[in-house]
């Protein structure tokens, strides 16, 4: 590579922040002209490209581009010892950082700045505690009716009994089920990988990932049984473009809430519950003890097993990992950082209110 070269890729990323930045600003032209005309054909294209491998493309890029990056920085460092070329490493790195830049906001990134969700699906922003309140009690009713249709026992816990082949089927059931609704969330074609990172994933506390370059979505393998099917819907809605983590979350609800098998919607039922019991927890204690006392002792154990096995990969790193994670968030617009997956509770109380 000529040094024209390498300094005209370091330097392009200045015009690209700039770019972005008022891109930002504009969130009807994103939608518009990136979002709905020119993504949906990227992400079909890759879909179709890297689904004929049974696995993960986006996790081998990533092993392949980290050997490279180590490998180079050995080179340039650990053989050269006093005559380090500085100014050659900080160019390089700049013209690598500048190519994934542009890739990652051609490919996927940019729709970060697209128009809310809620715009879409004509829902407020808003809840009060009345609303939180009511809507808990109506999603407690679901769930325990989902829970003793499969169980037949108020006191037995739920389990999944889906491979991963049977899961993607059922997943892409409910998204053509909920796109008869909603036209802008069909989903084709299929794309879905287990990550080969499964156990790093689990130690950093992450059940899966969108990869933006191949636009696969990796499932963290270890992830509880029951909490599959909305972690695989999420990065599947990631796919269709939609990037912030509490609307990708609320349309993983709705895609496996309007599904016709009671596993799946089990587990959008206790997805929703957990959030709003969680938010009903820090704003109205006596009504949150309340309601968690009405709900199936099955459901209440579903919940802690759960959390045991999260708990079995926790380690003094995963905060970095999800301090780090959340700033990438706040990078792309998404001011709650990693807490915004939680906001989701603000689509569902206002949906079973509308």
């Amino acid at each position: 590579m000529t040094r024209i070269l390498r300094l005209f890729l370091a330097f392009s990323i200045i015009p690209q922040i700039v770019t972005v930045k008022i891109l930002s600003k504009n969130p009807q032209i994103v939608e518009s002209y990136y979002s709905v005309k020119f993504y949906p054909y990227i992400s079909k294209f890759l879909r179709s490209i890297f689904d004929n491998f049974i696995f993960s493309i986006g996790d081998i890029l990533y092993i392949v581009t980290l050997t490279i990056i180590v490998f180079r920085t050995f080179k340039n460092i650990g053989f050269r010892k006093m005559n380090i070329k500085i100014k050659k490493i900080i160019i390089d790195g700049l013209g690598i950082l500048s190519v994934l830049y542009f890739t990652f906001h051609l490919f996927w990134g940019l729709n970060y700045y697209r128009t809310p969700l809620t715009q879409k699906l004509n829902l407020k922003i808003n809840y009060s505690t009345e609303d939180l309140i009511k809507t808990t009690k109506e999603i407690i009713l679901l769930t325990n009716k989902a829970h003793f249709e499969i169980t037949n026992d108020t006191e037995k816990v739920v389990s999944l009994r889906l491979n991963f082949e049977d899961l993607k089927k059922e997943i892409n059931i409910g998204y053509k089920n909920i796109s008869k609704k909603y036209p802008f969330l069909k989903y084709y074609p299929s794309n879905q990988k287990k990550s080969l990172f499964s156990t790093p994933l689990s130690y950093m506390g992450f059940s899966g990932y969108f990869n933006p370059f191949t636009n696969e979505t990796q499932l963290n393998w270890h992830t509880p049984k029951n909490s599959q099917p909305i972690t695989q819907a999420h990065e599947q809605a990631h796919q269709l473009g939609f990037a912030a983590e509490n609307e990708a979350n609320f349309i993983a609800f709705l895609a496996t809430n309007e599904n016709n098998n009671i596993f799946i919607k089990y587990s959008a039922l206790t997805f929703a519950l957990k959030h709003c019991l969680n938010d009903l927890f820090i704003k109205d204690l006596d009504s949150f003890n309340y309601l968690k006392s009405s709900v199936n002792y099955g459901v209440l154990k579903d919940f802690e097993n759960r959390q045991k096995k999260w708990n079995y990969f926790k380690n003094p790193l995963e905060p970095l990992f999800k301090k780090i994670y959340s700033k990438f968030l706040n990078f792309n617009n998404q001011k709650l950082g990693i807490k915004s997956y939680s906001y989701v509770v603000a689509h569902i109380v206002n949906y079973y209110n509308r």
